[in-house]
């Protein structure tokens, strides 16, 4: 437990009474420790602790509204009814299905975005029914992200609780599409040619509270469907074979692609989903695959990327070549994914405000490359990073997921400090 847990509201009442002038932190260890002495920033931080009980009733509130991939509208609609009750009067949805709550700033002359998505992995009849086992929450989704709006309410309510007041506008989004074929489209559509200006974006996602997100891991992810005329396996037999041209597909990609991977930039692919045929008696009509590549390097991601569309190309012509009658087949290649590797500038103001306050929390910053919606904004050269929801998250992504409340304030704290570092505060 870090010092502001341990304050009473009665010990900040008096620091209140302090003067707050125009504060703006910057990125040293320093500076973030000057921001967290403020009286109304150490009664911010205070109030999260404070809250604990509010901010679980709405974790379960809010995980109990399905999110599916492109189903979010319903929780996006709580959510901006909740950002509504926490002191927001500016709050629009977008045509992506963004919730926007815009917090204005004195000068206004630079936006920040707070952001946490709205979407989880799990289909529209999933059981997403909360259990409560002690400190720890059980049920899908109800770590990633749905902990992440939570953290963005309970900072809103202690900066209105505070009347800390920002130099800089401050957008508090629940963002769409982040999970799987969502394909960053929430954050996409945020900055288009049109979309609102933002400065720096603050994205809150993932688990171990030191984690500090400065780059994204970049995806390229590909559904290939081989087609042909088909027929029985005995009275065609020579007709071209889908799957025959799917797995000489496979078996050159994977041959070839593990030599673009390297002890200095990690790149992977897998084959996930594989797909077609009628019965056990007949050539397929068709046959398809969905393949996922990842790198931190956006060279080496278009690298095994060509490498794919090769070993496609290739499959294709053998195995027409190998045909001794029937049609020709042919193959679709459809992107289903596209997220940009993009290195954010380790040295940049924002990166290293965040590691400050980690560092102010008493733990050490963990640097890392993920994919997050950080990833498009760092791609056009936007600030941009992701910092943890807090507690202890488990088994994301599978029926069993978890979060469990061990210090998860922490989380909260440092997303608040890292927030009105780059935003700055002000008197009114």
């Amino acid at each position: 437990m870090n010092k502001i847990s341990r304050l009473t509201k009665s010990t900040i009442v008096v620091a209140l009474l302090a003067p707050l002038s125009t504060v703006h932190a910057g990125g040293s260890d320093a500076s973030i420790q000057s921001l967290a002495e403020v009286p109304a920033v150490s009664a911010a931080l205070a109030d999260v602790v404070e809250m604990e009980q509010q901010l679980l009733d709405d974790l379960v509130e809010l995980t109990e509204i399905p999110a599916p991939p492109f189903g979010e509208a319903a929780r996006g609609e709580r959510f901006a009814e909740m950002l509504a009750e926490a002191g927001l009067t500016e709050i629009s949805t977008d045509e992506a299905g963004n919730v926007i709550g815009r917090r204005p700033g004195r000068s206004g002359q630079r936006v920040i975005a707070l952001t946490a998505h709205l979407d989880t992995v799990f289909p529209p009849d999933t059981d997403v029914t909360v259990r409560i086992d002690g400190n720890t929450y059980i049920a899908p989704g109800v770590g990633d992200n749905t902990r992440g709006l939570v953290v963005l309410l309970g900072i809103l309510r202690a900066l209105e609780q505070a009347a800390i007041g920002t130099e800089a506008d401050v957008l508090f989004i629940g963002n769409t599409g982040e999970e799987g074929l969502g394909d960053l489209r929430g954050v996409k559509h945020l900055f288009r040619d049109g979309g609102p200006r933002i400065d720096a974006m603050i994205a809150v996602d993932g688990g171990r509270t030191e984690r500090l997100v400065y780059g994204g891991v970049g995806s390229h992810r590909y559904r290939i469907t081989f087609k042909g005329p088909g027929g029985h396996s005995w009275g065609a037999f020579g007709t071209a074979n889908p799957h025959h041209a799917l797995g000489r597909a496979i078996e050159k990609f994977v041959t070839t692609a593990p030599g673009v991977n390297t002890e200095d930039e990690k790149t992977s692919f897998n084959i996930g989903r594989i797909g077609g045929g009628t019965s056990i008696n007949s050539i397929p009509f068709e046959s398809w695959l969905e393949v996922d590549m990842r790198s931190g390097s956006q060279d080496k991601l278009d690298e095994i990327d060509a490498l794919f569309q090769a070993a496609v190309q290739e499959a294709l012509e053998e195995e027409n070549a190998a045909r001794t009658e029937g049609d020709a087949l042919t193959v679709s290649v459809e992107r289903v994914g596209k997220r940009p590797a993009a290195r954010g500038d380790r040295e940049s103001g924002l990166v290293q405000g965040a590691a400050a306050a980690i560092a102010w929390a008493g733990l050490e910053p963990d640097y890392q490359l993920s994919s997050t919606d950080a990833n498009y904004p760092i791609s056009i050269g936007i600030p941009a990073i992701t910092l943890s929801r807090g507690g202890i998250s488990t088994d994301s992504h599978s029926p069993a997921e978890s979060w469990e409340n061990v210090d998860s304030h922490l989380g909260l704290q440092i997303v608040m400090l890292t927030l009105l570092g780059e935003a700055g505060i002000a008197a009114d």
